[in-house]
Formats: C-alpha cells, structure tokens, sequence
C-alpha cells in the first residue's frame, strides 16, 4: 500500500469488486440478486421474482424483502467507501416499514447514502415492484472498520 493510503483507482477498483462480489456469496446467490446500478451513493438492486421467495406463490416473502433493503443499504454504503478506513463490516441497525407488497414482479431496492461519518453510513432504501409501487421503506445504520 503506498505511505498515503490507497489511490483514487485503487479505491474505485475495490468499491466495484463489492459490485461483482456480493451476488457471488451463497445467500444472496440463491436470492438472485442483480444490480441494476452500482454508483457513488446510489444503487439499485434487483431480486428477479421466483414463487420460492414467497408464501403463496404469488406475494414476496418479508423476510426477502427485508434481506434485500439491508443488502441494498449496504452496496451504497460500501460503493463510495474509503477502503483506508478499513473493511470489516455490519449492519448496526435497520428499520422496516412494509406499505405494499410485489405480487408476480421484481423488487427493486434503491437505497441513497443520507451520511456517512467515521465509521457509521446511513442510508434509506426504498423497495419497489417493476410498476414503481412502493413495497417498503428502510434506514440503515451500517459500520465499516
């Protein structure tokens, strides 16, 4: 690593393997997860719709659209990251609030960073069916160290 930290294409480099890494891991593999976008702050994740993620074949299960806010929050937190900073993370804190449900469509999760400080990045997903319809907002406090 050079004696100021990494440079501004390592960072980049780094920030869009976390694009290329995430829907690699096994959860978010079975979950199908794509991103429709991956910029600074700014992402949009999609779960293709499948009758396994839901409770009747028909409706998204809470659990799924939950795991997908929280994944959302995280890819915006981790795609303007300054990796100088460290890279061990969680999320600290999420709420959901379920207005809608998905029937037979794709959810998309656009989540925004609000913050970032020293170590916490907030950030608000808003989930949607492939209509625009709003399914469930989130907050998200997530922590890189």
């Amino acid at each position: 690593m050079p004696e100021h930290g990494l440079s501004h294409e390592e960072q980049e480099n780094r920030r869009r393997a976390v694009a290329d890494l995430m829907p690699t891991t096994l959860f978010l593999q079975w979950m199908g997860i794509v991103f429709d976008r991956y910029n600074h702050d700014d992402v949009i994740l999609r779960v293709p719709f499948r009758e396994n993620l839901t409770n009747d074949g028909t409706v998204f299960h809470g659990g799924v659209i939950a795991a997908a806010l929280d994944t959302a929050g995280a890819a915006a937190a981790w795609s303007n990251h300054d990796f100088d900073k460290g890279t061990r993370a969680s999320t600290v804190s999420i709420s959901v609030q379920y207005v809608g449900m998905a029937r037979q469509s794709d959810l998309l999760c656009h989540a925004r960073t609000v913050k970032r400080g020293k170590e916490l990045t907030f950030t608000e997903i808003t989930a949607t069916d492939t209509d625009g319809v709003v399914v469930a907002h989130a907050v998200q406090t997530y922590r890189i160290v």
